[in-house]
Parts: structure tokens; sequence; C-alpha cells
């Protein structure tokens, strides 16, 4: 007899780390909020939880770490597929290029139903265009049954560049919460050290993790340009960069090298991110590449107006000169004209924000994203 028999389908989540990131963000989300009568669920990381697993506030959901070392470290494969023919689930559900090549130990072990999702391609391959990884997915493809990728870039690269067949991915949007995500009511809320942020101030404010990808080296620098382009920046400007990453140290020194630690709030990791976006005037997004940003969703729905780099899913969700303006990587000249322009001009400044919100709540939301899951889910167990 089936030991599960007559309990929901088991998704096995198969991830590198869960830790504190858009997509492991996007994961305790989807969790989260998808009825318990449904699917049940197990989170897989190759390496550790990294404690983040509060996050989860479903119940019964475990967590296995399979703990791999770094580089190769073919017993982690052994450890994955015990753990598979003990957890018997339903759906194997590989997020990204580190967890995808488990599909093919997943089809040996029997999981019937596999799905991958793309998030945002590797960091060290934005383009898309690797031929080692290219290989890879290739190779791995034919065990794959579904595919679901956060945008359309992101769609058409799998179908042109990796030749998925289109009827095999599903485009699903990451949603928000646009109850939590608001914008704010009244006053701005007090951010950062006493004096940080006085009447009359700008804040500027970007959100991610601090790692090479998210280029925070070229809004520091931007704003360093601002505050040397004329007095009233000077005075007037503030710059907060919240998330923690391997770049906090250089992101420290580049901060001080510009002499701009009289103006800038480096806030680390933050639980209360809702209420730091809302006592924001403009959202930056300097980005190398972007699946689909959750931290620009979020500002979007708390009304923020964004400058943005015109990458990946970016493209998607900012409407250029609309709800916001896009400019060129790596280009802080650019970044910083493009604020300066934007805070020169409240009023449209505001109607941006304003068209954010907007889009925030009619394009993105928690229900359609879910339901999306759910409809790969089903069709992947009614198909096997």
């Amino acid at each position: 007899m089936n030991r599960d028999s007559g309990r929901p389908p088991l998704v096995a989540h198969l991830i590198y780390r869960f830790a504190l990131g858009g997509m492991e963000h996007m994961l305790a989300t989807l969790i989260n909020r998808m009825p318990p009568e449904r699917y049940r669920h197990v989170i897989i990381t190759l390496t550790e939880a990294d404690g983040y697993q509060d996050r989860i506030t479903a119940p019964d959901v475990e967590f296995v770490e399979l703990r791999k070392r770094p580089g190769q470290d073919p017993a982690h494969y052994a450890r994955l597929w015990r753990e598979l023919r003990r957890l018997r689930p339903q759906i194997l559900h590989t997020r990204n290029l580190a967890a995808m090549e488990a599909q093919w130990l997943a089809a040996a072990a029997g999981v019937p139903g596999r799905v991958h999702g793309e998030h945002g391609r590797d960091t060290y391959d934005l383009d898309g265009a690797s031929i080692r990884y290219n290989l890879l997915r290739k190779t791995v493809r034919p065990f794959i049954h579904s595919y679901i990728a956060v945008s359309r870039d992101l769609q058409s690269w799998l179908i042109k560049t990796v030749g998925v067949a289109p009827g095999r991915v599903r485009q699903i949007y990451n949603g928000v919460d646009t109850e939590l995500y608001r914008p704010r009511g009244g006053a701005k809320p007090g951010v950062g050290p006493v004096g940080f942020a006085r009447d009359g101030t700008l804040l500027l404010g970007a959100v991610g993790r601090l790692a090479e990808v998210k280029d925070h080296a070229s809004l520091i620098r931007a704003f360093a340009l601002l505050r040397e382009s004329n007095a009233e920046w000077r005075s007037r400007l503030r710059l907060v960069i919240v998330g923690d990453g391997p770049m906090a140290a250089g992101t420290r020194r580049l901060i001080e090298q510009t002499g701009s630690a009289d103006a800038a709030w480096l806030a680390g990791e933050r639980r209360d991110v809702a209420s730091i976006l809302q006592a924001l005037d403009l959202f930056v997004l300097p980005s190398l590449g972007e699946g689909i940003s959750n931290t620009l969703l979020e500002a979007m729905a708390c009304g923020l107006p964004v400058v943005a780099t015109a990458v990946g899913g970016n493209l998607e969700l900012v409407d250029d000169g609309v709800t916001g303006r896009l400019t060129p990587v790596q280009d802080p000249q650019a970044l910083a004209n493009a604020i300066d322009a934007a805070l020169r001009n409240p009023r449209e400044l505001a109607l941006q924000g304003a068209r954010a919100r907007e889009r925030a709540v009619c394009r993105f939301s928690l229900d359609a994203m879910m339901n999306g899951y759910l409809g790969v889910y089903d069709a992947l167990l009614a198909q096997r």
C-alpha cells in the first residue's frame, strides 16, 4: 500500500541553497500561500538551508540538506537518490542551473512529474550563451516534462537557445503582496541612523543581495556624481542600500572612497523592507542581469517610481517614461542623469509611482502566480 494514500501529492523543491534571495523569497511565498489540501512540500537544498527556514509558515514542510561540498562531490548524488526514494515525491521541481542535473536522477528514481524553473541566468553567463552550460541544459532536457520561466525573456531563450519545445514552457510572473507592499499613508517612516533623513531630504534606495551581478558599485558612483554636480543634491540626497552578501565589505569601502559615507546608509539584511521602501522617493535597480526582480515588484507595489537597467525582465516590468526610466548597464553617468531628471520633476515622479502601483496590482498578483504553478503541477500529474 502507498504510505501516502489519501494525502495530497508531494512536491520536492530542489534548490542550491535556501538563503536570503529573490528566488528563495518567491519559493517561500508560493509554499505559504498554496492551499495545503492541494499539495504538500519538501525543500531539498544541495548545500544548506542557511537559517532561512523560519520564512516557511506552512505546516509540515520538511527541509533536507544534502550538504554538497564545493566543486565535484559525487557522493551527494547518492544522498539525493536515497532521499528521493524515501520521500517518493509525485513532482520534483528544480530551479536554475545548479539544481537542473538532478532531473536525470529523479527520472531514474521513478519520480513521475518533473519540472524545471528558470529564475535568472547564471551569474557567470548573464546572456545565456555559454556552450558548456547550454550543452548541460540540452543533455538534461529529455528528462524534464515542463519548464517554468519567470519572464518572457527567459521563455524565449529556453525555446530559441536551449531548444525546448514551446508547448513545454509556461511563463509565470512572480507575484507581489500588494497589501504588505503598499504606498505610505502619511508622513515618511523614519529610517537610518539618527539625523540621517530630515525634512527636505530625498531618499534613493536599492534592495538586493550585495553581489557583483547587482552592480551596487554603479549606483554608488552615480550617487557621488549627483552630489558633486550641485550643492542642492549634496545637501538633500541620501542613499539607502538594503541587503547583505559577498560584496558587503567592498560596497562599504567604495562608499568611503567616493566621499559618500555621510549621506549613505548600508542597512544590511532587514525584515522591515516594506517600511523602508515606503520611506523612499525613488527606487534604483542597477543590475547587470535580472530574471524578474522581486524587489522591483515590491517597490512598484509601494507606489515608487523606479530607475532600472535595461536588462532581462526589467524591460517587462518598467515602461520607460511611464512607470520609471531605463538606463544602460554599468554606466554611472547615465544612471546619474536618469535619477537627476526624475527628481527634478516631482509631479511626473508622483504620476510614475501611481502607474507603477497600478501595474503591480493588475498584473503581478500573488493569486495569479499561485494559480499558474497549480496549473503546471495539476497538468503534470494528469499526464503522468
